[in-house]
Order: C-alpha cells, then sequence, then structure tokens
C-alpha cells in the first residue's frame, strides 16, 4: 500500500521556524521527484518545491525561494521542508507528493503563521 505521511506542521509565529517531514512506503522512493503543494484556506492548490531523484536539483516557488529549504533522505524514504521566517500567508495544509503530475499524495499537515 503506498503511503504518504506529513508531520511537523503546527502553529507559529511570524518569524518562526518549522520542519516538516513527509515518510513514504510502498512504492520505488529514491527514483521519484518530490514535491511539495500547499493549500490556504479558500484557495487553489500551490505549488511549492520539489526535488529530483538523488536530490541533486531543487526548485522553488518565488513565493518561499530564499526561505524555504527541501531535503531526501533516501535512506530513510523521507523528503523534508525546512521553513524559515515564516509569514502569515505561508498559513495552508502542507502536502507531499511524488512524481510530475502527482502520482501519491499524502494527507496534508497544517501549518498556521499567526500571532
Amino acid at each position: 500500500e503506498v503511503q504518504l505521511v506529513e508531520s511537523g506542521g503546527g502553529l507559529v509565529q511570524p518569524g518562526g521556524s518549522l520542519r516538516l517531514s513527509c515518510a513514504a512506503s510502498g512504492f520505488t522512493f529514491s527514483i521519484y521527484v518530490m514535491n511539495w503543494v500547499r493549500q490556504a484556506p479558500g484557495k487553489g492548490l500551490e505549488w511549492v518545491s520539489c526535488i529530483n531523484s538523488g536530490g541533486g536539483s531543487t526548485t522553488y516557488a518565488d513565493s518561499v525561494k530564499g526561505r524555504f529549504t527541501i531535503s531526501r533522505d533516501d535512506a530513510k524514504n523521507t523528503v523534508y521542508l525546512q521553513m524559515n521566517s515564516l509569514k502569515p500567508e505561508d498559513t495552508a495544509v502542507y502536502y507531499c507528493n511524488a512524481d510530475w503530475p502527482p502520482r501519491y499524495w499524502g494527507q496534508g499537515t497544517q501549518v498556521t503563521v499567526s500571532s
């Protein structure tokens, strides 16, 4: 059974940091591009970041560039999103997914940035 399980979300003040994790199982994690996508309340899905197979190339949306860092640990079948300098507009449910167009999705983890 394919599973992607996000964790690490929560409530944080503006300017704070969170690290999201996405643990994968049930597929060959190492060969897939992995992505983070988010959905703010009442908004559509917004692609945030991706990392290639092998982890040598990363790409970011302009809205998070310089603040977020994506990484992966294939030995742990896990992809991470380090989020620094968080802003209220970063409030969203964050999903990880595999492949593009996305083939597998997680359930998401809520990130709320508020004072």
